[in-house]
């Protein structure tokens, strides 16, 4: 058993030339006799039941979860140094800038591999398989393509600094990793353990972020290991719910909120902070939902009241945006069966609207996009 305020976050020890760190294992009964972490759970837990039902009453919610996705995509890469913004995340490659297709690739990987995780949680449990499967198809192509994509480290990593001499962390040794990820697997599915799931879940992210168990994309993972927690156990009943921007918006608090476990031994300042960003989290979620459904329901009575014999084209448009809010002239035409001219005039009346902006400032081969709807998502 684990009492947070005796509790010790692990052991230094020698390496060849170098000291690591070997976090304690975590599969095992956790207590505490703070006010302030029962306070939190109780409204992070009240703030996410909120989410929950809000969704259930949203139609054709899963047409909004693909922006939730991209978002969280665009800016759990972002942390990590990318620089794709909300917008250029919709593009087709071929649209994308040749200096910025790297950090475009690494977001689309992000969301295929968030996608395809959350599918297999109907098969598959949060697992080494589902995590190393997840992890092959976000390295597949990009910058770390060549460490093992797929497959936990076989050497030592740290983190910051250029070399093990100057790093500012180094997790454990690769010969720890068996022991230690069967220990965080052990301890997702201990369902003995009464531990409410989201300390459950702050506990697995630093666990995993001091794992460090690939040689690239551990922070990746290790924030999407959050949401497919959720919604395994059942906590998360819609993939709406994503850290990332909680933890970009402040970026070294993240980072001193994680450390300061390892260094001081303060797990309890970890569990808070993460406690508050499921709260604030899920109520941004359900205001910006909000507004989702009173942007759809304002725009389907503008198209039905002002685009006359476009009425019918309008609103398949329409649909078509809010799943994939970027669309060229020639994607219209194949969406509503129109020709190229027809096309470009449903186009001007959307730009009349103010419904579509033009993205590249080009007079050929132009793109639009659905720009009062992506301004929802985009991250602050």
């Amino acid at each position: 058993m684990i009492q947070l305020d005796k509790y010790k976050a692990g052991q230094i020890r020698q390496g060849a030339g170098y000291k690591y760190f070997v976090p304690t294992p975590v599969n095992t009964e956790w207590t505490w006799n703070d006010a302030k972490i029962n306070k939190l759970i109780e409204n992070a837990s009240f703030q996410l039941g909120q989410l929950n039902s809000y969704a259930k009453l949203v139609p054709n919610i899963d047409l909004f979860i693909h922006l939730h996705i991209t978002k969280e995509a665009v800016v759990s890469s972002r942390i990590e140094g990318t620089q794709t913004h909300f917008d250029e995340a919709f593009l087709q490659k071929e649209n994308v800038r040749p200096d910025r297709k790297d950090d475009w690739q690494e977001v689309q990987n992000y969301t295929q591999a968030l996608n395809e995780a959350i599918t297999e949680l109907d098969s598959l449990p949060v697992s080494s398989r589902l995590i190393l499967r997840t992890h092959q198809i976000l390295m597949q192509g990009v910058r770390g393509e060549k460490k093992t994509p797929g497959e936990y480290r076989r050497s030592q990593n740290w983190i910051g600094g250029k070399s093990l001499a100057d790093a500012v962390f180094i997790p454990p040794h690769q010969d720890h990793l068996h022991e230690l990820i069967g220990d965080l697997e052990n301890f997702i599915h201990n369902e003995n353990l009464e531990i409410p799931m989201l300390v459950k879940a702050a506990i697995i992210h630093y666990q995993f972020e001091t794992i460090h168990p690939f040689l690239d994309g551990n922070g990746r993972i290790g924030r999407l290991l959050i949401t497919l927690f959720l919604i395994e156990k059942q906590v998360l009943a819609k993939p709406l719910l994503y850290l990332s921007s909680y933890f970009e918006k402040d970026k070294n608090l993240y980072y001193d909120n994680l450390t300061k476990v390892r260094t001081h031994n303060n797990m309890s300042q970890w569990i808070k902070y993460f406690l508050v960003g499921i709260a604030q989290t899920s109520q941004q979620a359900v205001e910006t939902l909000g507004k989702v459904i009173d942007l759809k329901i304002s725009t389907e009575q503008l198209i039905q009241h002002e685009f006359g014999r476009r009425i019918k084209t309008g609103l398949l448009l329409h649909t078509y945006l809010l799943k994939q809010p970027v669309v060229s002239i020639k994607e219209v035409g194949e969406i509503c069966k129109l020709t190229p001219k027809h096309a470009g005039e449903l186009v001007n009346l959307f730009e009349q609207k103010k419904l579509l902006a033009e993205f590249t400032g080009q007079f050929r081969n132009r793109i639009f996009i659905y720009e009062p709807y992506l301004s929802l998502f985009e991250p602050k």
